[in-house]
């Protein structure tokens, strides 16, 4: 067993890696220029949901209390006229990416840790590195794509954003893999 301390480097370069590689994906028009088009009527669903402050957070609309009210008429009745929503709802004013992007830098360290613990329990100091390519590259896709297909399944998230964000789990995992076969211990 690989100890997990042994492994900082490749969890810290590979998270650096992957940032840049993802910077670079969702900053250019590539392939997730299309995940999430522009509603129609913006401007008029803006006004009319503007003076209802409704505070940041995760909606479904319509939303029932338990399974009574989901089998009654009435509410069967609320979804055939929608609009049936999931909502997520941002405080107003600018983005704050640095937040936003400090907190993905965090998010590639986690994933990071959590892929050396399985690499370290399943590989040994001076294994051979396309067997630490190979757990590598498979937990590190589990990370980072996997959790993500159950908002398609269950909320109706466009699988093809779904699976564009696969793809880039694909190449998250196989950098991820690459740094930690290149620098195993």
């Amino acid at each position: 067993m690989t100890h997990l301390s042994a492994l900082w480097l490749p969890i810290l370069l590979s998270a650096v890696i992957v940032f840049i590689a993802s910077s670079i994906i969702h900053m250019t028009p590539l392939w997730h220029k299309s995940d999430y088009p522009k509603m129609p009527n913006e401007e008029k669903v803006m006004d009319a949901l503007r003076p209802l402050a409704i505070p940041p957070g995760d909606y479904m609309v319509p939303r029932c209390s338990n399974m009574q009210e989901f089998k009654s008429p009435e509410f069967t009745e609320k979804l055939k006229r929608g609009p049936v929503m999931v909502v997520t709802v941002m405080p107003p004013g600018p983005m704050s990416m640095g937040r936003n992007m400090g907190l993905w830098f965090v998010y590639l360290l986690v994933i990071g840790v959590f892929v050396a613990a399985v690499a370290s329990s399943a590989a040994e100091p001076g294994a051979n590195h396309m067997r630490v390519f190979h757990i590598v590259a498979l937990s590190a896709f589990m990370a980072h794509t996997l959790a993500i297909w159950q908002m398609s399944i269950w909320y109706q998230r466009a699988w093809s954003a779904t699976l564009k964000a696969t793809f880039d789990g694909v190449i998250y995992a196989l950098l991820t893999a690459g740094v930690f076969g290149w620098l195993w211990a």
